[in-house]
């Protein structure tokens, strides 16, 4: 008995199987280094219908362009993604909604680390990173095939890419990514902080994720809700830099 306890215990504290039933939202003060909570924003937004075997460790969020998106990977899964869309209607991410609910990894690397993930929309692709285990500077990237279920391995993409210059205290744990119209830009929370994090964009010249290259290098965030989640999304919207952390 003691020992099934125990293991019970472990199970019900698994980050991999953490509730989430909103997304708490912050975003960019223009000409500040802050994300400030509920700023331009509606500071708590709710999730859905998301299955229950939604692995809420495992988490990324884009815009198209005309949608705000939500991801997560099934639980136990190497391949398989659920996606979410936001409903203007109700106000809330909706599994399914105007989506395909559920996506499938292909081609991945067998070195790919499947336990963190970013996604962005560039203006033409839908875009998926993963990457290589071991080596948080070598960056996978994929992208949605037009039409089918499927976002492939290098499928209209560089298909490795390196990442360099951040600092020492990075934690590649707690990274996303975006395209803000015209740069792509990387991001990572400071290891031990739930407040400062740091910002890099791609070098087009050496293909190349750069920390600072044409960006704010270090960034705050400010009067955001506590999170027992140690994932972090972040998207552009055409008009905002938007920050999210998931909301109980």
């Amino acid at each position: 008995m003691r020992k099934y306890l125990a293991t019970l215990a472990v199970l019900l504290l698994s980050p991999s199987i953490v509730s989430a039933t909103s997304l708490n939202q912050s975003a960019w003060v223009a000409n500040t280094s802050n994300y400030e909570y509920g700023y331009n924003s509606i500071a708590n937004i709710q999730i859905t219908g998301a299955p229950a075997d939604t692995d809420w460790a495992r988490w990324a969020m884009l815009h198209d362009n005309s949608t705000y998106r939500l991801y997560a990977f099934k639980r136990g899964s190497k391949d398989t993604i659920y996606q979410f869309a936001f409903n203007p209607n109700t106000e809330s991410y909706e599994y399914g909604y105007n989506s395909i609910p559920e996506l499938k990894l292909v081609g991945t690397p067998a070195d790919a680390d499947t336990s963190t993930f970013a996604m962005l929309h560039d203006g033409s692709a839908y875009r998926l990173y993963l990457k290589q285990r071991g080596n948080p500077n070598r960056l996978y990237q994929f992208s949605w095939v037009d039409g089918t279920e499927a976002y492939q391995f290098g499928h209209n993409s560089i298909p490795v890419m390196s990442i360099t210059g951040f600092p020492a205290d990075t934690d590649w744990s707690r990274w996303e990514m975006l395209h803000d119209g015209s740069a792509y830009r990387i991001y990572a929370f400071k290891r031990g902080s739930k407040t400062h994090f740091y910002q890099g964009s791609f070098n087009r010249a050496n293909n190349q994720y750069q920390y600072g290259l044409n960006s704010i290098p270090a960034l705050n965030l400010v009067g955001m809700p506590a999170t027992k989640n140690p994932r972090v999304g972040l998207l552009h919207d055409g008009s905002a830099y938007r920050l999210y952390f998931l909301g109980h």
